[in-house]
């Protein structure tokens, strides 16, 4: 198993000394960045060109500072719903599929969000330097990440630290786009809308990228369908570890404080409908309209397409 030292401890270490004095170093630092409120109340930081709420700022930086990424590592990066529960089951199994036996897949009495944990919200909301060494029980790491490029840990963009990011539709969430054009080589670049509609090109796709292509004797065993179906919204809703379990998550009891509340959430809320279009049972033509004309701002000269899946609205194109 290969040795995971994520810290060179003549630069960090864990002591509560050490704590104190990043707490005031952070203290002093987040005063210069330009502050804000969301529509909730919640205090948001402009950081790196980007909106951070108050509560995981601490932890962004933490992981940006002190995270060691190496190359056979591999993170799934997305945005809140987006698919983020799918695409960890679909790299678990596709990564981890000749490190169990296929009726043994930990998908089937666990959670994917507790097999594929979040760099920020699991590591660093305690611990600006988490032992990480041996935080998983499968090789090579598989981790997962809710920021934009800009802000992740610079380890991981000088390394060949392996991305696979997926985005969705915006009229179903709201994007963000990554450099994968200029290093298809570390950032496998996939849509949630293509995904859907042909699951198996891309987890062939996928499994090439991450190293494990599927071999001609997989294929023919049906190894890319099973994991399919295993992965699929219907099945992974209908376990029982989806239907009653919980997941637990943890968040600083006041801003910037290290000491954290712990809360439950359902495992069945990470399941919704996982239908492409059905922003337009709840958006109406006037808000349609201002989203296009916003995402077409944004978007202009990316290259992205986006299928919306709706009568009512053409796929949104930017050349």
């Amino acid at each position: 198993m290969e040795k995971t030292d994520m810290c060179n401890s003549s630069l960090v270490s864990t002591s509560h000394d050490v704590e104190e004095s990043w707490d005031d170093e952070f203290q002093q630092l987040v005063q210069t960045f330009p502050k804000d409120k969301s529509f909730t109340g919640m205090t948001l930081y402009f950081f790196q060109g980007f909106w951070c709420p108050s509560i995981i700022l601490k932890d962004v930086i933490s992981c940006q500072k002190h995270f060691q990424a190496f190359d056979s590592n591999i993170i799934i990066a997305t945005l809140p719903k987006c698919g983020t529960t799918w695409l960890k089951a679909l790299t678990f199994s596709t990564l981890y599929r000749n490190q169990f036996a296929r009726e043994n897949n930990p998908l089937l009495t666990y959670n994917p969000h507790s097999l594929v944990r979040f760099i920020g919200y699991d590591f660093y909301f305690n611990d600006s330097c988490p032992d990480l060494e041996n935080c998983t029980l499968y090789q090579p790491r598989l981790f997962s990440i809710h920021l934009p490029y800009a802000s992740l840990p610079t380890s991981i963009k000088d390394s060949n630290y392996k991305i696979v990011y997926l985005c969705r539709n915006p009229m179903d969430t709201l994007i963000s786009f990554w450099a994968s054009q200029e290093r298809s080589s570390k950032i496998l670049f996939l849509q949630y809308e293509y995904l859907k509609e042909d699951i198996n090109s891309h987890l062939k796709k996928l499994a090439m990228f991450l190293g494990v292509p599927f071999t001609e004797e997989e294929e023919k065993q049906g190894v890319v369908e099973e994991i399919a179906k295993i992965c699929s919204f219907e099945n992974m809703k209908d376990l029982e570890v989806n239907k009653k379990g919980m997941q637990t998550f943890g968040y600083p009891q006041e801003t910037f404080s290290r000491k954290t509340k712990t809360f439950e959430v359902p495992c069945e809320a990470f399941f919704r409908k996982a239908k492409m279009g059905d922003w337009s049972n709840y958006l109406t033509p006037f808000m349609v309209e201002r989203l296009e004309k916003l995402i077409k701002e944004k978007l202009e000269n990316s290259g992205l397409t986006f299928k919306l899946f709706s009568k009512t609205s053409k796929d949104i194109t930017s050349t």
